[in-house]
């Protein structure tokens, strides 16, 4: 799907930069369109986006600016109208279904803020699952998703469903899960959306650990709180990509993290027009 007059920049052959110690993650004048004619909306227009490992990046921007549709493109979860995606060096985006589907549970660990855990599976179950899934022997799967569960604070609670779990825990349990296959990414899409504050303090924890482990995390939010445990936070309007802010002394967790977002720091001024 070509738009006259707008020309896209492909990369050729080997992947962009020439080598694999590139980006973790690239996106090349990446866009996603929905419609047709009259009412064809370009949900990501034209995104270029590279990703270094062991880098934690915020994605932010108002409802409908085209945040989670970006993560999917990431992901693999949805493939683009136009453009490229780069995982480890390899383009991935015009893989076929098997091999998208091998490369997601191999590479990309998913989060979502409906947590998405099977409820007849205990939290040990659902996080070893990936893993049986990518061929692991059962025994290293339940060894490997005991100890996430540990490493998360929840080895206590790893033979409870999550209709057992409240709505922290069971977000803890969707981090190790996604961390199960060593990914080389991982994806979260409005992570802290459905948790109080309490909960939100202990994944931002969490999270700035797994940016001290090396873990490459990708975060859509609208929450300042979030945003402000990444390295480097980038601003979505329309589908385009509006800001891009580097943020020093790297990932932390701010000081009164329950406490609302505003516009009193620099993020808040990037987040004060959020919806």
């Amino acid at each position: 799907m070509r738009r006259a007059g707008k020309e896209r920049t492909a990369s050729r052959g080997g992947p962009p930069g020439g080598a694999v110690a590139g980006p973790v993650l690239r996106a090349v004048g990446l866009s996603r369109a929905y419609g047709e004619d009259a009412s064809l909306v370009w949900a990501v227009d034209g995104v270029d986006l590279d990703i270094p490992a062991g880098q934690t990046l915020a994605v932010t921007g108002p409802s409908g600016c085209g945040k989670s549709t970006l993560l999917q493109l990431l992901g693999g979860l949805d493939r683009p109208s136009e453009g490229e995606v780069w995982l480890g060096g390899r383009r991935v985006d015009g893989l076929g279904e098997r091999a998208l589907a091998r490369l997601r549970r191999r590479s990309v660990g998913f989060v979502f803020q409906a947590y998405h855990l099977m409820d007849e599976l205990t939290a040990v179950e659902n996080v070893e699952l990936p893993a049986l899934l990518a061929g692991s022997a059962p025994r290293t799967a339940r060894r490997r998703a005991a100890g996430l569960l540990d490493q998360v604070g929840l080895a206590a609670r790893a033979r409870h469903r999550p209709a057992e779990l409240s709505g922290g825990q069971r977000q803890r349990v969707a981090i190790a899960r996604a961390l199960v296959n060593s990914p080389l990414v991982v994806l979260a899409d409005e992570p802290t959306g459905n948790l109080d504050s309490a909960a939100t303090h202990d994944v931002l924890r969490l999270f700035a650990e797994l940016r001290s482990a090396g873990q490459t995390l990708v975060m859509v939010t609208h929450d300042e709180r979030v945003a402000a445990t990444a390295d480097r936070v980038v601003s979505l309007r329309d589908g385009t990509l509006a800001d891009d802010i580097r943020l020093d002394g790297g990932p932390r967790l701010p000081e009164g993290a329950g406490a609302d977002h505003g516009a009193a720091s620099p993020l808040g001024a990037l987040l004060d027009w959020e919806d």
